[in-house]
């Protein structure tokens, strides 16, 4: 632990947002860093609580040592910290950035509406470890002569190629884009995180070993077979990218798109590169001086709202169907679980107008063009209210009600029959694989990530990213020393 009492001395503390009329200004991270000194502080309130939830199983997905680096931390010991959080995360500066943090709701100070400021800390030892050179290749001092593939560059197939090479495979990732990360990448707005975080760590990969083929569409550029007599074993690390069918009348409209294209061409157009290069629409998707409706109550939608604002939006409506929560939860209740309850996300906070228990009935509009969206109120089973319709104007509206798997294209419709494919609870469509062994209905074939398990965390994709890692160095060389 920390500091013994620092708990009961210091108060929970995180980094501030520079002011929303600035940041709304520009794409780049707004989060105004704290010093060393107020992130040991943060640390030293770690408290010795017995069961530490915060790192699982109702806390931290790859079960990060939390009371141990905020310990060392707290003695200044930031080498041996960054090392205690490589050993079960591969990417701290991602999820130090994008995670929601379940661990901090686990936190037992979150019994009193304080819990330690774990992700802060968290991204605080990455980038210190990044100032001090810290984080450099490590390459496998013995090569097992054993050749792996990896389809896709997300933090899923980032971490498994990461992983397989320094056990001394030869690893060789394919990415259908221009660059690596994949919905990191191109899904995550650049003021939610910079890419050059990404293209970090791609570096370190280099030079531990791992190849990157670009623009290479596996199961349409390159057949899955060939890949697979290549190799000695093939790891599918897509993510889920298919849009969940809204089923609104008048979406063929002009000015109606799924959120997924226009966060990517936003990210591309920060990134300085082609919008359209990859089959998205290729007209500029753009919300300066527009009203805009979004649908839909998640991170997506919340992305959405956040870069509508910095193309210079007029009024943005975010549009939820489910009730609004209560400002606080019950703890006994839920805790040390994720709890509903009201959330505000920093893009929210810069000016969105948020609908609770709004249905959205129908996208209207004239000479084919969005005017309007049509909606009304919702009782608590979603059935619409009589008489409760209205019309919010709208020159542009984006549809962020989830995914509904991997694309069907590629891979899955090259081996469709072989494949063994399920419909979990939420409706998706994912390629069946067990948290064990991670191996398909496919001989050498295996699978990770959102393209198994459906739409998720970053850090599950990490998680699940290590796991097949191991799986797939014990099934080459009979056993590993790799961590699950």
């Amino acid at each position: 632990m920390g500091k013994v009492t620092g708990f009961m001395e210091i108060d929970r503390q995180v980094g501030k947002y520079q002011p929303a009329s600035d940041r709304i200004r520009h794409f780049r991270e707004f989060t105004i860093p704290m010093s060393d000194a107020e992130v040991t502080k943060q640390a030293a309130r770690c408290m010795d609580c017995g069961i530490p939830f915060c790192h699982g199983p109702t806390g931290c997905p790859v079960h990060n040592q939390i009371p141990d680096w905020n310990d060392l931390v707290y003695n200044n010991k930031w080498e041996e910290a960054i090392r205690n959080l490589h050993s079960t995360n591969n990417f701290p500066e991602f999820t130090g950035r994008v995670c929601p943090a379940p661990c901090e709701e686990a936190c037992t100070l979150n019994l009193e509406d304080s819990p330690v400021a774990i992700k802060t800390v968290e991204q605080a030892i990455a980038d210190k470890a990044y100032e001090l050179g810290y984080i450099v290749p490590q390459p496998a001092t013995v090569k097992s002569g054993r050749r792996v593939a990896v389809i896709g560059s997300g933090p899923a197939g980032m971490a498994a190629a990461q992983q397989l090479a320094r056990a001394g495979h030869e690893v060789h990732v394919f990415e259908r884009e221009t660059k690596a990360g994949g919905l990191l990448r191109y899904g995550i707005p650049d003021f939610k995180m910079e890419k050059n975080f990404i293209d970090r760590r791609v570096e370190q990969m280099t030079g531990e070993g791992v190849t990157f083929h670009y623009g290479v569409n596996v199961g349409v550029d390159k057949p899955t077979e060939e890949l697979m007599a290549e190799h000695d074993a093939v790891i599918y690390c897509g993510g889920s990218e298919t849009p969940r069918p809204a089923g609104i009348p008048g979406v063929e409209l002009h000015g109606v798109y799924d959120a997924m294209p226009y966060l990517v061409q936003q990210n591309r157009r920060v990134g300085r590169e082609n919008i359209d290069s990859t089959g998205w629409p290729a007209e500029p998707i753009l919300a300066g001086a527009k009203h805009v409706v979004v649908v839909g109550g998640g991170d997506t939608a919340s992305d959405c709202v956040g870069t509508a604002f910095r193309q210079g939006a007029v009024k943005v409506t975010q549009l939820d169907i489910r009730p609004m929560p209560p400002e606080k939860e019950d703890k006994l209740a839920v805790w040390p679980f994720w709890a509903t309850k009201m959330r505000t996300s920093s893009s929210q906070a810069e000016g969105a107008n948020r609908e609770f228990q709004v249905a959205t009935l129908e996208f209207v509009g004239e000479d084919g063009m969005l005017t309007g969206v049509r909606c009304c109120q919702v009782d608590e089973r979603r059935k619409p209210i009589a008489g409760t319709d209205f019309i919010i104007k709208a020159d542009l509206a984006f549809i962020a009600i989830g995914f509904s798997g991997p694309m069907t294209t590629g891979v899955l419709s090259e081996l469709e029959g072989k494949l063994t494919l399920n419909t979990d609870r939420r409706g998706s469509t994912n390629v069946v694989a067990n948290e064990r062994d991670y191996k398909t209905s496919i001989d050498k074939l295996y699978v990770a990530g959102d393209v198994r398990r459906g739409q998720s965390l970053v850090v599950w994709a990490i998680r699940e990213g290590r796991q097949v890692a191991r799986a797939v160095d014990e099934a080459l060389m009979g056993a590993s020393v790799l961590p699950r």
